[in-house]
């Protein structure tokens, strides 16, 4: 039966040489020439995966939005209360900073103000946005407010949520809220890349 070559076949000498370089490792040229070619990669890919969480982060805060304002308006169906979603302040006030954390609660006197005392319930928290970000609604609106119909009832309760993530303003998404009650989320409708509203204007959050 014919052998098969081995390794050890090989003149001792060049075999001792072959095994000590392969010992020795990188060379110091060969190690800085590797660090540069990594950090052209990072260079490279850095913005696309910064955009990339900056999507994702978009796309949660969207989601959990939506469902919040699914939750009031259940809530004021099914309970047959008035119920309303805002930012709270330390006085348990309605106010318009909606990159803070948001509350459901039924409000029973509707008078923008959560009070455990009168009977009212605390129904679901979001928590506030990335501070660099931006959650904005209507121009000094501070609450949407459901009535027992589900339609949206007072002053400011319809309007449009913008969110506008820092340094990523192409990727900005937005919901519609109709004094229907019901909500529509903002789509790319002329596949430029980026989403509009339903009249086809694009996301734009105040400075």
């Amino acid at each position: 039966m014919k052998n098969t070559p081995q390794l050890k076949t090989l003149p001792q000498s060049l075999f001792q040489t072959f095994l000590s370089h392969s010992r020795k490792g990188f060379t110091l040229i060969e190690l800085m020439v590797s660090i540069s070619i990594i950090a052209i990669l990072v260079t490279l890919v850095a913005p696309n995966f910064n955009l990339f969480l900056a999507q994702l982060r978009v796309d949660n805060e969207i989601v959990q939005l939506q469902r919040l304002l699914a939750t009031a308006r259940n809530t004021a169906i099914n309970t047959g209360l008035p119920t309303t979603l805002c930012p709270l302040n330390e006085n348990k006030q309605c106010h318009s900073q909606w990159n803070k954390e948001l509350s459901v609660f039924i409000d029973i006197n509707d008078n923008q103000i959560y009070e455990p005392l009168a009977g009212e319930n605390l129904i679901r928290i979001k928590k506030a946005i990335k501070s660099t970000d931006k959650l904005q609604y209507g121009l000094g609106r501070k609450r949407v407010k459901f009535a027992p119909t589900g339609h949206t009832s007072g002053w400011g309760s319809n309007g449009t949520f913008k969110y506008c993530p820092k340094d990523h303003e192409e990727i900005s998404r937005a919901i519609r809220v109709a004094t229907s009650g019901r909500f529509y989320l903002s789509s790319d409708w002329d596949h430029d890349g980026k989403d509009e509203l339903r009249n086809g204007s694009e996301i734009q959050c105040r400075s």
